[in-house]
Parts: C-alpha cells; structure tokens; sequence
C-alpha cells in the first residue's frame, strides 16, 4: 500500500484508517521512529509493562488465584528466597 501523508501544526501526522485497521493500530500506541538516512521506518513499541500484566493476571486467573492470594503467596516466596540467601550470610 502507498499513501500521501501530510505534516500538520505540532507535526502531527494521520496514518490511513485502512493501515490503522489493518495493523490494529489504536490512539494511545506508541511507535518508534527510526531515520534511514532520510528514509523513516516506524516500529511499534511492546509495553513491557502492560504485556507482563497480562500475563501475569492470566496465569492468576488460570490458577483461581485472588489478588489477596497472589500477593500473600509472592511475599511468602520473597521471604523464603531471602531466608535461603542472605540469612545467614550477615555479620554482626
């Protein structure tokens, strides 16, 4: 596909809703610019963030987990790990 884009005030430029569409392209997405020695390249960025969030509430669904429970579970590990590492490793 080929489109005629055009710059606006602020440089704001207005994909084709066709491409939008296509790509699932949402208000909000983030993108990377990328300049080839004048030709542009847009990538879209992967929130690590949001993609982890996912992942991680699908597993806590997928489990039967409460939030109470996820949260109650994870400081359990979190103390056992550092009870195994670094507990007896402490002078004073």
């Amino acid at each position: 596909m080929e489109a005629t884009i055009q710059v606006r005030q602020r440089g704001t430029l207005t994909l084709p809703a066709e491409l939008r569409e296509k790509y699932g392209i949402r208000p909000g997405d983030t993108f990377r610019l990328v300049d080839l020695d004048g030709v542009f390249v847009l990538t879209p960025m992967v929130p690590m963030v949001a993609e982890l969030a996912r992942e991680i509430e699908q597993a806590r669904l997928e489990a039967g987990l409460s939030v109470g429970e996820l949260l109650n579970n994870l400081r359990e590990q979190r103390e056992r790990y550092y009870r195994e590492n670094y507990a007896g490793s402490e002078s004073g």
